[in-house]
This record gives C-alpha cells, structure tokens and sequence, in this order.
C-alpha cells in the first residue's frame, strides 16, 4: 500500500462552530485590516455597527428565522476567522473572512468545503470582488462557478468594483473524498 501524502492542512487541523457571543470582539479587529478590507471589497464597520449586527444575527439565528448560519472557522484550535451562509440580494449566499497572518494556508477552501457539507440548500452564491483571485481560487476549489458579473457602486459598506457572481449547484462538491482540492 502506497504511503498517504502528506497534506499542507489535514481535514482534522480546519473545523468550524456556531458562532458565539464571545467571538465578536476578535471578530471585530479581524474586519479592521485594510488589506482584507481591499481585498474584500469593504469599508470596516464601527464598534457599535459591529456589535449591532452580530447580536442580531446571533438572536434570530438560534431559530435560523432570519436565514444566517454563522460559523466561526477555527484552525489547529485557534479562532482564525467567520464563515456564513445568510440572504443577499434574495439569494443564499456565503461570505467568510480569514485574519491576514492565516493566509495562503488552504484555510478559506477547507472551510467552504465544510460549509457545504453542512448547509445543503442548492443553489449557493458568492460574491468576490473580481481581483480577489485568492478568494475565487477558494470557492472554485468548492465547486462554485462564475455566472455573471456585474459593477457595484459605492454605498455606506462597499467601495465600488467589479463583482464576480459564482453559484454552487448540486450536491456538496467537497464531499468527494477523492476529489482533487
């Protein structure tokens, strides 16, 4: 029998968890990085806008009335970053945030993959801004595929840019034990 090839992350190093009150204030400086926020795509939001959407979404998410599954990503024990599933623009869409030091460690595609095990609901969305290759690279790993794109004007959250629209239809693409990632 063929040795098993060592991997740059096992399945066992990347896990995911409801998220909980406790998580909003390292999730907080995390949405501060201006690096991640150009990349993303966004303006950070203040303390107090921070904390007011995390409460909601951790009241009415207990009950799942609101759509949101929100997950906090953790990486050999440590709180790395958030995942989620919520509506957008009357889709159900998935977005997460990786803190900067854990970058370029398979985490964001280790993540959505288990995300998709979790959340069956078909069709899935994203939106990445269209130069945030890394992120695009994450989903299409997961078998997220571009069907549109479209430019977003500025608003209170975004900075304007192009926007890639990637769907995920069918069964969880990160399944396949024996697909390659």
């Amino acid at each position: 029998m063929p040795a098993a090839v060592p991997t740059h992350h096992s399945p066992s190093a990347v896990h995911l968890r409801r998220t909980v009150p406790a998580d909003i204030p390292a999730l907080f400086r995390m949405q501060l990085d201006p690096v991640g926020n150009e990349l993303a795509g966004t303006k950070p939001r203040d303390r107090a806008a921070f904390e007011t959407v995390w409460e909601g979404i951790l009241r009415e998410s207990s009950g799942a009335s609101n759509g949101v599954t929100p997950r906090v990503i953790l990486a050999e024990g440590a709180l790395v970053g958030s995942i989620n599933v919520f509506p957008q623009e009357g889709t159900d869409s998935v977005g997460y945030w990786i803190a900067r030091e854990h970058w370029g460690r398979g985490i964001a595609t280790r993540a959505i993959g288990l995300l998709m095990e979790e959340v069956r609901t078909r069709p899935l969305f994203a939106r990445v801004v269209a130069h945030n290759t890394a992120s695009l690279r994450a989903l299409q790993r997961n078998g997220f595929v571009i069907t549109a794109r479209y430019d977003r004007p500025a608003s209170d959250r975004y900075v304007a840019a192009e926007i890639l629209v990637l769907t995920l239809d069918g069964p969880a693409a990160a399944s396949d034990p024996d697909r390659p990632r």
